[in-house]
This record gives structure tokens, C-alpha cells and sequence, in this order.
């Protein structure tokens, strides 16, 4: 028998094997050419570095400028301390923050040898278990949202209420890994559906750049630093409200997607140097120029935007000097 005839015998004993084979062949090359063909390769683009990284434990508390910070779903976390994940509140679980104390601003909490350490001007240092799980479970409101918080004790009560001065009576409160985050896509749907945040007003991250501050100060007679608007990453390098148009970042291994413009109130005319209240700029001039589109109203209603809300799409470490990277179609 021939060499033809022998092929020819073999292929009608495995004529089915062979042409499926052959069909698996064609289909994973078909699908090879077409992948190539309609997947859009990413753009990276440098676009600036980070400048600042803060951390800010209590909520409406002076932040904390470090050099690095892991940057988790819920945001950023220093040591034991995670962004405001801290919070304080009325005798009856109300939010308090420096729009209405604040003095709030001047109040640094730190953390050392697994206690908790508050400090304020006029106020002798309060230092306190980190993790106090005999106490209490306060049901709490954030903006419309309920939350839970762990009551920080009588001593971190007697502390604040002393510091604010008031005829109220004030609580701390720590949010818990167990307890049920408030989901910002519930107000706001360009949010993912499965990201929490905890006290917060709004998202886990907020971004701004150097240049957009640098920007707002040739219309201010008084000029301001970015921690008056109390920014988690600080970027330098690039144009003015940049950050506008960064739909996704990449920052180290860390990979954020932007959810929306950050809308201001009067929190931006509290001085984080002095904790006093003026109510008039910088909120004045911003909304001189810096208001949204006659078609995000329904969103954004008669706020300024300065700064923007990112998503953390991918977690890990970010620092300053980080190259900043953005990533296209």
C-alpha cells in the first residue's frame, strides 16, 4: 500500500477526529485575528506626581501628611489608622462635623503602642485603648445615611465635650471592619454597586492637583493651601483641573476610577490653621467660575467643584513621589 492510499485509509477511520481538529483550528485562529483586531490596546500616560498623601482618622479631625499609605477600598490606611473611620457625634448619634464645630480641624489623632491618642489645642493629651470591644454599639447618622459606630468610651467623651465648649454632650465613635459601610451608588450612580465607605462624606478618595489651588489663589486676596479642602492624594505637575478629565488612574499598583466631581460647601471656608469660620471664601470665588453644567444641576445643585471622587478599583501602596499615570481607549 502507498503512501497516499495509507493516508487516506487513516483519515476515513478518524474522518470525525480529524475534522473537528481541524475546526477547533480554525475557530481558535478566527478567534486569535479577531481579538487582535477589536480589542483597543490602553494608552498609559504620565501626567504628574504625587505630591501629598494625607490621612484624615476622624472625621472633620486635622489630617495626617505621610509619605506612604496603603490605599484600600474604603481608602486610605496609616499604621492602624484608617481615613475617617472615626467620627463624632451627639448624645443621640448625630453626625458633628467642622461646619459646625470648627474647631474640629485643630484635633490630630494619632496611634502609638496600640492606643489612641487625641490631642488639641488647650487640651492635655487623651490616650486610649485602639480597640475597645466591651463597649457599646452607637446607631449613628451620616448625612441620610444610619451607620453603627463603636463608642471610644466615657474618658474620649468627657475629652471632646470639654474641648467643643459646648452645653452638649459629645461622643467618639470607631467604625469596624464587621459593621455595614454606607454605599455611595445609594445617592450617587456613578459609584460601583459593591463599594462602602465610613464616614465620609461621599466617596473613599478624593483627588486634586497643586496647580488647580495654585489657579484659585490669583483670585483670592487671601491665599489657601490644599488643606483646605482636605484632599487624600495631591498631585503636582500637570495643568490646572487636570484631574477633570482622568477617568482612571494608575498610581504605583494601585488603580483608581474617577466617580465624580467633589461639590463644596462651607467646610472650604474653615481656616485648618486657626479653626475659625469666615463662610465667605474661598466658597465665594469658586462658585464665581467654577460651577457645573446647566445639565448636572439635578446632581450637583449650586455647589462649586474643586477636586474629584475616585473608585478604588485595585489596592496597594501609594507614596509621595509616585509617578501618576492615566489610562485610555
Amino acid at each position: 500500500m502507498g503512501f497516499r492510499d495509507a493516508t487516506m485509509t487513516v483519515f476515513a477511520a478518524h474522518r470525525t477526529a480529524v475534522l473537528c481538529a481541524v475546526g477547533m483550528g480554525l475557530v481558535s485562529a478566527a478567534l486569535c485575528v479577531g481579538f487582535r483586531y477589536f480589542r483597543r490596546p490602553k494608552k498609559v500616560s504620565r501626567v504628574g506626581v504625587v505630591s501629598q498623601v494625607n490621612v484624615f482618622p476622624l472625621k472633620s479631625g486635622k489630617g495626617l501628611s505621610v509619605t506612604t499609605a496603603q490605599c484600600l477600598e474604603m481608602g486610605l490606611k496609616y499604621g492602624e489608622l484608617k481615613d475617617r473611620h472615626w467620627l463624632v457625634v451627639t448624645d443621640d448619634g448625630h453626625q458633628v462635623t467642622a461646619r459646625q464645630e470648627p474647631r474640629l480641624v485643630l484635633l490630630s489623632m494619632t496611634c502609638q503602642d496600640g492606643r489612641l491618642c487625641l490631642n488639641a489645642p488647650g487640651m492635655e493629651q487623651l490616650s486610649i485603648p485602639l480597640s475597645q470591644p466591651q463597649n457599646q454599639v452607637i446607631n449613628c447618622r451620616v448625612w441620610s445615611s444610619d451607620i453603627q459606630g463603636r463608642d471610644c468610651g466615657e474618658p474620649a467623651s468627657l475629652w471632646i465635650t470639654r474641648y467643643l465648649s459646648g452645653d452638649k454632650t459629645f461622643r467618639v465613635v470607631q467604625f469596624e471592619p464587621q459593621m455595614k459601610g454606607r454605599s455611595p451608588v445609594e445617592k450617587f450612580p456613578f459609584f460601583l454597586k459593591h463599594e462602602k465607605v465610613a464616614y465620609p462624606d461621599t466617596a473613599a478618595i478624593l483627588l486634586m492637583t497643586e496647580s488647580s489651588v495654585t489657579d484659585l489663589n490669583t483670585r483670592l486676596m487671601d491665599k489657601v493651601t490644599t488643606a483646605w479642602f482636605r484632599p487624600s492624594i495631591v498631585v503636582t505637575g500637570c495643568d490646572a483641573y487636570a484631574e477633570d478629565s482622568w477617568d482612571e488612574l494608575q498610581i504605583g499598583r494601585v488603580r483608581l476610577r474617577r466617580a465624580m466631581a467633589c461639590s463644596r460647601c462651607l467646610l472650604t471656608t474653615v481656616n485648618p490653621d486657626t479653626g475659625v469660620i469666615s463662610r465667605k471664601d474661598p466658597l465665594e470665588t469658586l462658585k464665581s467660575y467654577r460651577m457645573c453644567d446647566a445639565s448636572e444641576k439635578h446632581v450637583y445643585g449650586s455647589s462649586p467643584l474643586f477636586g474629584q471622587y475616585y473608585s478604588v478599583i485595585k489596592t496597594g501602596a501609594i507614596q509621595v513621589g509616585d509617578a501618576v499615570y492615566t489610562i485610555t481607549n
